[in-house]
């Protein structure tokens, strides 16, 4: 998947939230710096750097949070609970632990068209072979196998 595509992923108004953040916070801190004693002593890079560059990491966070909305969704995964997960579990473990535990993205179905979990052996809609499985125990096995790993069944070459 291209970058461009996987950032089509987050929402709309996650952008919007991180853009009326940034701009809130930028003018927020532009009208704080010169008031606050200590800080108009500070180097007027100092300044600018605090005013632009401290919101910027709520412009960021915002739509990584929107990206994970959006990603559990698109993988049929609990997107709500993933969500609040990553934004209140603190110093970005929440993060972390989702893109350890996602699921891999769905499959369309050759037969039917329909997304179905990548784990399926069979499509859940029109009950179409989605890999190769033993005939005994219905598992799904792997293409170079001679024998179920779980039943133990010779496999049809």
């Amino acid at each position: 998947m291209s970058f461009r595509k996987e950032l089509g992923v987050i929402p709309r108004a996650a952008w919007i939230i991180a853009g009326l953040c940034y701009v809130g916070m930028a003018t927020l801190a532009w009208f704080l710096v010169p008031t606050d004693h200590e800080m108009s002593q500070w180097p007027r890079g100092g300044q600018l750097a605090f005013t632009f560059l401290l919101p910027l990491f709520f412009f960021l966070i915002i739509p990584l949070y929107g990206y994970i909305y959006g990603d559990s969704k698109r993988r049929a995964m609990r997107y709500v609970m993933w969500t609040l997960l990553a934004i209140f579990v603190p110093d970005l473990i929440g993060v972390i632990i989702y893109f350890i535990l996602r699921d891999p993205l769905p499959v369309d179905c050759p037969s039917c068209h329909n997304p179905v979990p990548s784990k399926f052996t069979f499509c859940p809609h029109c009950g179409n072979a989605l890999r190769p499985y033993c005939p005994q125990c219905g598992k799904s096995v792997e293409r170079t196998w001679t024998n179920c790993g779980y039943c133990g069944t010779k496999l049809p070459s």
